[in-house]
């Protein structure tokens, strides 16, 4: 389920304003890796907290899958983000990150995308309280 969020939420300008900064020094044509990284500089020089490549616990029914999923960014412990190197940002990626906010039982996520000439941005919501399911924590 998306929602929409207000224009000046901080958290997502602040990462948002980092990511546009990657683009314009690093520009299109980089593989994920190196954005990534790229991103992470940038996101620890403007001191916004993250933690890099974080693992997610999966559920079905109940129960806690063996599977995990890993999200590129967990910024300010709650606003999930994805690093893609694509032409352009598609329904796949969006369900990606549907999953993650599933997965994490968390409201808000990015999709920053370094492929394009263009710099681009995809803000994913999900609601939690439709999905809950909250004894164990989400991230590993």
């Amino acid at each position: 389920m998306q929602q929409h969020f207000p224009i000046r939420d901080f958290q997502t300008h602040a990462v948002i304003g980092a990511a546009l900064e990657v683009h314009r020094e690093l520009g299109c044509g980089f593989l994920e890796p190196v954005y990534q990284e790229a991103l992470a500089l940038e996101l620890a020089e403007r001191d916004i907290p993250f933690d890099h490549e974080v693992t997610m616990r999966v559920r079905f029914k109940a129960r806690v899958l063996h599977s995990l999923y890993r999200v590129d960014f967990v910024c300010f412990g709650e606003l999930l983000v994805e690093v893609k190197a694509l032409p352009q940002i598609g329904g796949i990626e969006q369900a990606q990150m549907i999953n993650y906010l599933k997965a994490a039982r968390v409201e808000r996520g990015l999709i920053l995308n370094f492929g394009a000439r263009s710099f681009q941005c995809k803000r994913v919501g999900f609601s939690p309280a439709l999905h809950e399911v909250k004894e164990t924590d989400p991230f590993v």
